[in-house]
C-alpha cells in the first residue's frame, strides 16, 4: 500500500442536505427566467421591468413597462408562447420541469378576475337552472382559474375537447352531495 492510496471519506455530507428548499429552487427558476426575459427585452429593444416572487408551488415572473401589449397578443397568445419559452430556459439551466408562471402589464390578473367573475355568474346559472354549462374554449391557466373557482363555489367542473376547442363544463350538484 502506498501513502497517496484513496479512501472514500467519511466526513462527506450526504447529498440530501445539499439539495436547495423547495423555495430556493422556486427563487432560482425566477431569476433563471428574469435573466433570460430581460435578454430578451434587450434584443428587442424594449423597456420593461421584472417582478419576481414565489406562490405556493411556483415561480411567478412579470414584466411591467410602457406599452408591453404586443408581448401579450390577442387573447394572450404571445404571452402563452413567451411563457413556453422560458419555461424552456429554466429546463435548459436546471434539468427540471418548470410551472414558471408568467404575467405581462397584469393581463393575467385581469384575466383572472374576469373568469372568477364569469365562473360565478355560471354556477349561479348551473344553480338556479340544474343544467349543465359549457364555457367557451380556454388555455390552461384560464381553465385552471375557472375549476379553482366552480370548486370554491362548491359545484364541480371538468375539461371536455381537445386542443383549441378544450373548455370546461360547469355541472350541477349532485343529488345528495
Amino acid at each position: 500500500m502506498s501513502d497517496t492510496e484513496t479512501v472514500p471519506s467519511e466526513t462527506s455530507a450526504p447529498e440530501e442536505s445539499a439539495r436547495p428548499s423547495k423555495v430556493e429552487r422556486l427563487e432560482n427558476e425566477g431569476d433563471i427566467a428574469a435573466d433570460y426575459l430581460e435578454e430578451l427585452l434587450d434584443i428587442a429593444d424594449l423597456d420593461g421591468d421584472l417582478d419576481m416572487d414565489v406562490e405556493g408551488d411556483r415561480a411567478l415572473v412579470s414584466i411591467v413597462g410602457a406599452d408591453l401589449s404586443h408581448l401579450v397578443g390577442r387573447d394572450g397568445e404571445v404571452l402563452e408562447a413567451l411563457q413556453e419559452l422560458t419555461r424552456l430556459a429554466v429546463y435548459r439551466e436546471t434539468g427540471e420541469r418548470s410551472r414558471l408562471m408568467l404575467d405581462i402589464s397584469g393581463y393575467r390578473a385581469g384575466r383572472r378576475a374576469a373568469l372568477e367573475q364569469l365562473a360565478a355568474e355560471k354556477v349561479a346559472d348551473v344553480r338556479s337552472s340544474g343544467v349543465s354549462v359549457h364555457l367557451e374554449p380556454m388555455s390552461p391557466f384560464e381553465r385552471k382559474v375557472v375549476h379553482d373557482a366552480v370548486a370554491a363555489a362548491g359545484l364541480r367542473s371538468e375539461s371536455e375537447g381537445a386542443d383549441q376547442r378544450r373548455h370546461v363544463v360547469i355541472l350541477p350538484a349532485e343529488d345528495g352531495a
